[in-house]
């Protein structure tokens, strides 16, 4: 078993505890914006969605990485091609607040992801997810093989969960 090393932070706000988790993408900014937004390339690393990309509108999108491929409801709350895109993904399980910032370094970009207003209580299940995604998108986009879920949970937890405490 290969046990990536978390990098995700848990971080107080004024309004409630972020996630924020960093990647170093060997690719120009336009070419990642692209696999973070179309919904050939998001098929690779979370999954495909269908609608009309816009700001209010909502996207559905099918986590075809997940059991059962279940479709969650996608609301665009904010979107500045190349840089920034902040979406509200809606299921079963609640709501999530989700932001993701694009910084062009020289031919890689700088990725920050940020899920906003965290439970600190179930911190040990969501980042280990969120960092097998990103490594997924790193992965799509080096067109080098998936990492497997299972180096990620529940091998992080504990990881994620000290920092709650």
């Amino acid at each position: 078993m290969n046990t990536p090393t978390p990098t995700g932070r848990l971080v107080a706000t004024p309004d409630g505890d972020d996630l924020i988790l960093t990647r170093t993408l060997p690719r120009p900014i336009r070419d990642v914006w692209t696999s973070i937004t179309e919904p050939e390339r998001t098929a690779r690393w979370i999954g495909r969605w269908t609608g009309t990309g816009a700001v209010g509108e909502t996207v559905k999108l099918q986590l075809g990485f997940e059991d059962d491929a279940p479709w969650a409801e996608v609301q665009i709350t904010e979107c500045d091609a190349p840089n920034r895109l902040r979406v509200l993904a809606i299921d079963e399980s609640g709501y999530w607040d989700v932001s993701i910032e694009l910084t062009s370094a020289a031919d890689r970009t700088d990725l920050r992801f940020v899920m906003h207003r965290v439970d600190p209580a179930s911190i040990g299940e969501i980042g280990p997810g969120w960092e097998y995604y990103l490594d997924q998108l790193l992965a799509s986009i080096n067109r080098s093989p998936m990492p497997s879920f299972d180096d990620y949970f529940p091998a992080q937890r504990e990881y994620f969960e000290e920092q709650a405490r």
